[in-house]
């Protein structure tokens, strides 16, 4: 899939983007654990000029996105795992959605940033504690870093762990946590009993490599919600909204993977709406109905609306098209505001649901869906590359309009 080349943000229009986001994401960055998120960008910080001075540990490349673009950056390779951590080694670690912004200077993630947050590893080593997976165990990696342990996660909502700072995540820089990224020779696994799912028997690395998130995060936004519409109205519909904009910046893979989890989950009829030709083309191919954003009016209503769009008029446009008693979820979005039409909502009972997924919950159920051969994420996937041919690799993807790029263990 191609398309106009996307380009590099300056450093005034990187600026406003910022600024503009700052307050709300700072809010939500800073709501709890403050010190904690200070003494680990600190002890980061702390690390890497010891290991610049008077190095200890190896070296290895980790792709980094900064202001000037995309690049292997040599840095040092994580320090030997504690007793509930582990070291791993991607094999297969795909591009996510937000990729394209975050490398382009177009969120609120200031950059330079190692990339990647979706991956299938092999283990290395694991620490004492360490009793699930073991030195050459593949597995899918958790993009949310989350302890197992703490009564967030004991309940299943791993998104919000509180033994870390909110939005800890690989991929993200140092708003995420500093914890690196996928697109790297190593990776550390702070909690490996709790963030590590070995492949089950007959799934491939890249298959699974975008469980971590994306494949995550369009099953569970349906799984809560379309069983029991189902159970009401085998009919039920679902609509998906991914690009709204004339040219999107976000990719669509996890709207594709939406649609595939719903047909999955037993549901007829599966729209997509995309302003993007291609884009449409691929839902067709995957055996859903294509829309173009202009044949959006009431008659395709539906009683589960997903808004996968990342953009300012997805919210308020998801709930104007969700049936009585329907549900519309977002699955995300870097706008600071939204206008909700609450009246028309409002009459019509329409539960909302904001906020990303609790991903680890979900990854054992759908891998055992992959394993049965009911989901195939794989299809999904536009482009592989060896992890060697990754500069380029991402950097077309980032300036094309591909929907997934993976990069596999070089041979």
């Amino acid at each position: 899939m191609s398309g106009p080349a996307h380009r590099q943000r300056g450093l005034l229009r990187r600026t406003g983007t910022s600024l503009v986001s700052a307050r709300p994401a700072a809010r939500a960055l800073l709501e709890h654990h403050t010190g904690l998120r200070a003494a680990r960008l600190a002890a980061a910080a702390a690390d890497g000029l010891r290991e610049r001075l008077r190095p200890t540990r190896g070296r290895m490349r980790a792709l980094t996105a900064g202001p000037g673009g995309l690049a292997w950056r040599e840095v040092p390779q994580p320090p030997p795992p504690g007793p509930r951590g582990a070291s791993v080694r991607p094999i297969a670690a795909a591009t996510c959605d937000m990729d394209r912004p975050l490398a382009l200077g177009a969120t609120p993630f200031p950059l330079p940033a190692h990339l990647g947050h979706e991956c299938v590893a092999q283990v290395l080593e694991v620490g004492d504690e360490v009793t699930r997976v073991r030195p050459g165990d593949q597995v899918v990696v958790s993009f949310q870093v989350a302890c197992g342990r703490c009564p967030s996660c004991a309940g299943g909502a791993t998104g919000v762990c509180e033994e870390v700072p909110p939005c800890s995540m690989y991929g993200f820089g140092a708003m995420g946590g500093h914890w690196g990224g996928t697109f790297s020779e190593v990776v550390a696994v702070p909690y490996a009993d709790a963030m590590l799912f070995r492949l089950p028997p007959g799934v491939s690395p890249l298959a699974a490599s975008s469980v971590a998130d994306g494949v995550c995060d369009g099953y569970r936004h349906l799984a809560r919600h379309l069983p029991g519409l189902l159970d009401q109205d085998k009919d039920t519909e679902v609509l998906i909204l991914a690009g709204l904009a004339r040219r999107p910046l976000f990719s669509p893979s996890a709207a594709l993977y939406a649609g595939l989890a719903a047909r999955a989950l037993g549901a007829r009829e599966v729209r997509l709406c995309d302003s993007r030709p291609a884009v449409r083309e691929r839902a067709a191919q995957l055996g859903m109905v294509p829309l173009a954003p202009r044949e959006l009016g009431p008659r395709q209503r539906a009683r589960l609306v997903i808004d996968r769009s990342c953009h300012r008029r997805g919210v308020p446009l998801a709930l104007s098209l969700t049936r009585p008693e329907g549900v519309c979820a977002s699955t995300g979005g870097l706008h600071r505001v939204a206008r909700v039409p609450y009246l028309t909502s409002f009459g019509r009972r329409v539960t909302l649901q904001l906020g990303d997924s609790h991903n680890q919950a979900a990854v054992p159920r759908v891998l055992e869906l992959i394993a049965a051969g009911e989901l195939r994420p794989e299809l999904v996937i536009s482009r592989t590359a060896p992890f060697d041919d990754g500069v380029r690799a991402l950097r077309a993807h980032v300036r094309g309009d591909a929907v997934k790029t993976v990069l596999v263990e070089s041979r």
